[in-house]
C-alpha cells in the first residue's frame, strides 16, 4: 500500500504549493491518487496555515478529500503541536462531527495512550507512530490495547540517505514484538527514497508525499504531491513490489 502525507505540519514559507484549504486538499488527493496513492494522510489547517483538531476545519478537510477520491481511505494528524494537553487533543476527537477512517498518535508524545482511547472509542483506526531515537517502541508496545491500532506509522527521523536505512532496520527490529500489526515505513528529507526503497523490498506499506519530503530522487523540487508518487510508483514497480494492499484495522 502506498499513502501519500498531502502537507504535513509545513507551510508555504516551505512549500509554496502546499494544499492548505479543503478545496486545495481535495484537488491535491485527486491528483495523487489518479498517481497511484491508495490512502490519504492530511493535516487539517487553519486558513492561516496552522494545524488544527478544531471539529470544523477537520470535518470541512475530510469531507472535501471523500468527496475527490471516493472509497480511498483518508486519515488525519493528532500531533501534540495542535494542542499541547493531550486531554485536550482527546475532547476535541470526541467532538468531530465528521470522523476519519484513521489517525496518527505519536507515542514518543506524553499523553498517547489517552489520545488513541479517544479514537477507538470514536471507531477511528490508530496509525502508531514510532519515531526512530525515542522510547516511543517501548511506550507503544507497553500499551494494552498496542493489539488494536490499524497498523504502526515507523518513522524514520534520521534524514541522512547514507545511514537512514540502517536506522531503518533498526527502528523494524525494535517493533518485531508488535509483528501483526501491519508496518507501514517511511523516510524524511532526502532519506525518504531510500527508506522506501527499502520498505518496498521488505513488503511493507509505504508513504510518500510533501509532509515527507520536497525533492524527487534526481534532486529536482517536485511539483506537487502527485509528481512524489509517480516518482514512488516508478520506484516499487522497479523493485518489483507494491507492498501489502490490506487496510482493514485490527480491533
Amino acid at each position: 500500500m502506498l499513502q501519500v502525507c498531502l502537507n504535513g505540519a509545513r507551510t508555504r514559507t516551505e512549500c509554496p504549493v502546499l494544499p492548505i484549504s479543503p478545496a486545495e486538499l481535495a484537488r491535491a488527493a485527486r491528483a495523487a491518487v489518479a498517481a497511484g496513492a491508495q490512502d490519504i494522510h492530511l493535516h487539517a489547517k487553519t486558513p492561516e496555515g496552522e494545524d488544527t483538531l478544531d471539529p470544523h476545519i477537520v470535518a470541512a478537510a475530510v469531507t472535501a478529500v471523500r468527496a475527490a477520491v471516493s472509497n480511498i481511505p483518508v486519515g488525519v494528524t493528532t500531533g501534540a503541536w495542535t494542542l499541547p494537553d493531550p486531554a485536550q487533543r482527546a475532547a476535541q476527537i470526541r467532538s468531530w462531527t465528521v470522523l476519519p477512517d484513521h489517525a496518527s498518535v505519536n507515542w514518543h508524545e506524553d499523553g498517547a495512550d489517552e489520545v488513541a482511547a479517544a479514537l477507538l472509542e470514536r471507531g477511528i483506526g490508530i496509525e502508531a507512530g514510532i519515531y526512530s531515537g525515542t522510547r516511543a517502541a517501548q511506550r507503544f508496545l507497553a500499551w494494552p490495547r498496542a493489539h488494536r491500532v490499524l497498523r504502526i506509522l515507523a518513522e524514520v527521523t534520521d534524514s541522512d540517505p547514507r545511514t537512514a536505512a540502517a536506522t531503518a532496520a533498526g527502528l523494524i527490529s525494535e517493533l518485531s514484538p508488535a509483528a501483526e500489526a501491519p508496518l507501514l515505513l517511511h523516510g524524511e528529507g532526502p532519506a525518504s527514497w531510500p527508506v522506501l526503497l527499502m520498505a518496498s523490498s521488505h513488503d511493507l506499506y509505504m508513504r510518500i508525499g510533501l509532509e515527507d519530503v520536497l525533492h524527487l530522487p534526481d534532486g529536482t523540487a517536485a511539483d506537487d504531491n502527485a509528481s512524489l508518487v509517480l516518482a514512488a510508483r516508478d520506484m516499487i514497480e522497479s523493485a518489483g513490489t507494491l507492498g501489502g494492499t490490506s487496510t482493514s484495522p485490527h480491533q
